[in-house]
């Protein structure tokens, strides 16, 4: 069960909205649009990739929604998502009015096919981290994976990108039959220039969530990916923060490496992620089939929509589980990842 709660006496007008289990929502993950210039195979199973719903909502009303859910919820750090965040005619207007939020941390995910190109407006907004997806170093196998794209167009923005100062973590789904040979050349891909890996491990979502045999094909868990990287490389697991989804290792002289192990050790009892989807739906938890529909809120005014977002939220937040994440038949990239 979740409450409402008053905040710190530095928050004279919010509440904070928390659970039996101490949680609340820290981190908000914002899709611009369910577009996408990929197909990947563990997201869409026909390969034909998704397209921008006819309802989504303007710049504008997607900014307000942070406003409203910093408020609201006491949100801390934004990230910027998809779909592919970067195809969107909203990205611009977004960032620029994200930018004069009081939020401690913005950041942005994307699959880096138009990274190079866009990069002096992730700058000018105040870009300074990005999560890229990139799951493997193989021409072949990147195109028979995300059924678009160009590799080295994404391994030059990154590059570019890097160049600027922008810290980059890599995010790679390991998978047997498709790209666990591509493991160790991207992990020391990343540490050679100061990237920091992130494996995901192979989640129950979409059309993964009904079909067993083809994700237990797949799955590749933390116990074989850390066998295989202890083949090559001496680490140690090192702190990471609470709300944290991925453990983090160290590799001495090299760099870190990270774990994002939701079927082997799942992080749900300290998740603090909220999830706006392009057309206006709070999802509380990625494994669950509730969505609470907040875009008549947003073109209310501040003193209507935040009692009414607050119920939505204490909601919300009950849609999380309590101890592992049982599978979703929600789409990843209509929510972001």
């Amino acid at each position: 069960m979740s409450q409402v709660l008053p905040a710190p006496s530095s928050m004279p007008e919010s509440f904070m909205i928390v659970d039996r289990q101490g949680r609340r929502f820290r981190n908000l993950r914002v899709s611009l649009t369910a577009a996408c210039n990929y197909a990947c195979t563990y997201c869409v199973p026909d390969g034909k990739r998704l397209v921008a719903a006819q309802d989504e909502l303007s710049a504008d009303a997607l900014a307000r929604g942070v406003a409203y859910l910093i408020e609201a919820a006491g949100i801390e750090r934004l990230r910027i998502t998809g779909g592919e965040p970067l195809v969107s005619p909203r990205l611009d207007a977004f960032m620029a009015a994200v930018a004069k939020l009081d939020l401690d941390d913005v950041s942005l995910t994307t699959n880096g096919q138009l990274l190079a190109r866009k990069l002096p407006q992730l700058q000018a907004a105040g870009i300074r981290r990005l999560n890229v997806s990139l799951d493997t170093l193989d021409p072949l196998a990147f195109r028979q994976i995300a059924r678009g794209g160009d590799l080295s167009t994404v391994l030059d923005g990154m590059e570019q990108a890097s160049a600027l100062g922008m810290r980059i973590k890599v995010n790679m789904v390991p998978m047997r039959g498709k790209n666990l040979d591509q493991v160790l050349p991207l992990l020391d891909y990343c540490l050679a220039r100061g990237f920091e890996l992130r494996f995901i491990e192979l989640m129950r979502m979409g059309h993964l969530s009904h079909d067993r045999n083809a994700f237990l094909q797949q799955f590749v868990g933390l116990d074989q990916l850390l066998a295989l990287i202890g083949g090559q490389h001496a680490y140690a697991q090192v702190n990471a923060p609470l709300d944290a989804t991925a453990m983090r290792y160290h590799i001495p002289g090299r760099g870190h490496f990270g774990v994002i192990a939701n079927e082997s050790v799942p992080f749900c009892r300290t998740c603090s992620r909220l999830r706006l989807s392009s057309t206006g739906w709070l999802h509380g938890c990625l494994s669950s089939g509730n969505r609470h529909f907040v875009g008549d809120l947003l073109e209310k005014p501040r003193h209507q929509a935040l009692p009414a977002l607050q119920r939505l939220l204490v909601k919300a937040l009950a849609d999380k589980q309590d101890v592992a994440f049982s599978g979703g038949v929600t789409v990843m990239k209509v929510i972001g990842g």
